[in-house]
This record gives structure tokens, C-alpha cells and sequence, in this order.
């Protein structure tokens, strides 16, 4: 089936209804693109912030009339006008396969790999996380992710207590399950994220316990592991040191590098606090909890 996709542009405050009228006037799919290459590190906690200048893409079936879409659109949007918009022909692929095609596995230090699940393990015998990207986030291949991934490769976390806080697909908690920890949880705010890591556990055979931040056990865990973003970690310092046993490590990630001094100064009352790793423009900070 041959597409086209309108391309309007847009602001934050007009794009929503904008989204809304396309639909109603057929559109296949709207999605929102940023325009002026504004990246979006660390939102407000809840909210879903678009960039200051935002393309609105609506797809359409090549047949469509599109003097009629315009048309229909314009009555939608009264009194505002139908923003500037260009029309773009869709090259005819297997998206799907396009989509699958673009993830293969990847490495994580000696022994750590995730695989795609369509696809067979490079090293049957390593540590390999099957994961399908889609529910929630995370598939390793952002740097906090492999920062954090790379770490654990490194680490013995046999027979010991994990927390995953902020565990978004589970990535981190499965590692950790399949590198032989006897007791895996996660924690998240999002529902949907503890959807994902209880599916993404079960597609690996490991259990993860996950609860929401106020149902989350009260025990010292011996590996505490929190990939999250620097603001959230801040303030959430005098809680994290009460789930890391004495003489335990943390490991904080989501840190963007201006904002790493400011981090390890946050968790310096609790912990021993490492040089931040970086990679790219992100770090990981790793710290020793203080012996009781």
C-alpha cells in the first residue's frame, strides 16, 4: 500500500489539537517530530513536553484527496487557520521488517548481550537478555543504559539482594537476575514500565518482583542500581542510602555531565563516592556506602 504524509508545522500549545482534527479527518498515524533539534533530557515528572518548534506528520493512504483533507481540516481548526504544511511521498516498504532489521545484538563488556527475540544469540553461551523493544523504555542502547550494563558485567552479584530503581523495561534487573542474583526487585512510578519488566522477566525466565515507590520493601539491598535522571536522583538521595546496605555499592546513572559534581555531592553524606565514567555526553557515578 503506497502512503503520503502531510507535514505541519507547529507549536506545543497547537499540536495536540491539531493531532486531533487529522485524526478525525483519517489520518492512518500522527506522530510529532522535533523540528529545531531541541533535545528533551529531563522532563517535569508527569508531564510529556513537546519541543518549541514541533512538526505534526499525519499519514494517508496515497488515494487520498488531499484538497479534501486541507479542506476538512480547515472547518476543524476554525477559527485558526490550518498551519504551513508540506505534502511528502512514503516509500513502499515492509515496515516491519524495516523495524526489525534495525536491532541486532549488542555486547556489554565480556559476558553480557542483548538479543533481540527473533534472532538467535551470537554467543549461546554468554549471559543474553532476550528483549523486544516497544512497552516502556530502555534496549540498552542508550548510554545510561550501557554504562550501567557494562558495570554489572564486571561486577559478582551471585546470590545477592538487587534493587532496580527506576527500572523501566527491567533491563538492568534481568542482567542482574541472569548474573545470579538470588533476589531481583524493581521499582517505578509508571505502571507500564512495571508491565514491561514483569513481561521482558518472564520472556527470560527469571523472576523480578516490582512495586510502586511507597510499596517498595524497606530492606538494605547489597547492589543498589538506579538509572533514572539527575534531579529525580537528587532528591531521592536520603532514600536510595536507606535501601543500600552498609559497605554496598550504588550505581546512579541518567547523568548528564554538567550535572554529575552536583549528583555524587547529593549521595556524599552516605557514600564513598567514584569518579564519574563517561560515555558520550552521559556518566555513571558508583558509590560505597559508609560502614555502619
Amino acid at each position: 500500500m503506497a502512503w503520503i504524509q502531510f507535514i505541519f508545522d507547529s507549536t506545543p500549545d497547537a499540536a495536540d489539537r491539531l493531532s486531533d482534527a487529522l485524526s478525525e479527518c483519517g489520518a492512518a498515524a500522527v506522530t510529532f517530530q522535533d523540528n529545531a533539534d531541541q533535545p528533551i533530557y529531563e522532563p517535569e515528572i508527569g508531564t510529556t513536553p513537546l519541543w518549541a518548534a514541533t512538526n505534526v506528520v499525519a499519514l494517508f493512504d496515497a488515494e487520498q484527496d488531499t484538497d479534501a483533507v486541507i479542506t476538512q481540516l480547515s472547518h476543524k481548526l476554525r477559527p485558526k487557520e490550518v498551519p504551513s504544511y508540506r505534502i511528502e511521498a512514503v516509500e513502499d516498504k515492509d515496515w516491519v521488517r524495516e523495524w526489525m532489521d534495525s536491532f541486532q545484538p549488542i555486547s556489554f563488556g565480556d559476558r553480557l548481550w542483548i538479543c533481540p527475540s527473533w534472532l538467535s544469540p551470537v554467543e549461546p553461551e554468554a549471559v543474553n537478555i532476550m528483549l523486544d523493544p516497544g512497552l516502556a523504555f530502555g534496549t540498552g542502547t542508550h548510554p545510561t543504559t550501557a554504562l550501567c550494563l557494562n558495570w554489572l558485567d564486571q561486577a559478582d552479584v551471585k546470590g545477592k539482594y538487587v534493587i532496580d530503581y527506576g527500572c523501566g523495561s527491567g533491563i538492568l534487573a534481568i542482567a542482574a537476575a541472569l548474573l545470579g542474583a538470588k533476589k531481583v526487585i524493581g521499582v517505578d512510578t509508571d505502571p507500564q514500565a512495571l508491565e514491561a519488566t514483569q513481561a521482558n522477566a518472564a520472556r527470560n525466565g527469571v523472576q523480578i518482583d516490582t512495586y510502586f515507590p511507597d510499596q517498595c520493601p524497606d530492606e538494605p539491598a547489597d547492589l543498589l542500581l538506579a538509572n533514572i535522571l539527575a534531579g529525580p536522583l537528587q532528591s531521592l538521595s536520603e532514600r536510595l542510602a536507606s535501601l543500600t546496605k552498609a559497605g554496598a555499592p550504588i550505581v546512579l546513572s541518567g547523568i548528564l555531565d554538567v550535572q554529575a559534581d552536583a549528583v555524587s555531592q547529593s549521595y556524599q553524606p552516605w557514600f564513598d563516592m567514584q569518579p564519574a565514567v563517561l560515555k558520550e555526553e552521559w556518566t555513571r557515578i558508583v558509590g560505597q556506602r559508609h560502614e555502619a
